[in-house]
């Protein structure tokens, strides 16, 4: 079952956000966690078409050519000094996608994603798809869990006008 939250709790989502979680309603089925064993590239596969029609740029596969790459420093004559890559990206360079699967919380994955979405040039919202659980973690509760007390504490403040977290 696909479910979702938007942080922070305070704003409600847009249309973009809207049609990336239709994306993955459409395709719960197929990306189930409790009942599939997808990899992470296995997801992007399957929401590979919807994304496009969105005008997503997806990564079709981790061969250095389709990665997508996004700016993180600009140097002399704007050459881009340092990247990150996304497994996809609006094509305004406004929303990146974050799809993972096993690593998400054992090696604090989503963490990273946040940290590298923060510094991409122009990204404005984070959307961190992640199983409903792997193993015996409850992937999806413990990110919410973790979401929702960096949103309430207001202790650090992110770049990012919102994040998305989905758990599929």
């Amino acid at each position: 079952m696909i479910q979702f939250q938007f942080f922070p709790r305070s704003i409600g989502i847009t249309p973009e956000i809207k049609a990336i979680i239709d994306c993955f309603t459409s395709a719960n089925g197929q990306i189930d966690s409790n009942v599939n064993n997808l990899p992470s590239n296995g997801v992007l596969l399957i929401l590979y078409e919807s994304l496009s029609k969105l005008g997503f740029k997806v990564e079709i596969s981790k061969s250095k050519e389709d990665k997508i790459a996004v700016p993180v420093l600009f140097g002399t004559n704007n050459k881009i000094d340092k990247c990150f890559n996304a497994d996809a990206i609006s094509s305004d360079g406004k929303i990146v996608i974050e799809i993972e699967a096993g690593r998400a919380t054992e090696n604090n994955q989503f963490l990273k994603d946040i940290f590298q979405a923060c510094m991409m040039f122009e990204v404005e919202y984070l959307v961190i798809a992640v199983r409903n659980s792997y193993r015996t973690h409850k992937d999806f509760e413990i990110i919410h869990t973790f979401l929702e007390t960096l949103y309430i504490s207001n202790r650090l403040h992110l770049p990012l006008k919102g994040i998305l977290l989905i758990g599929y």
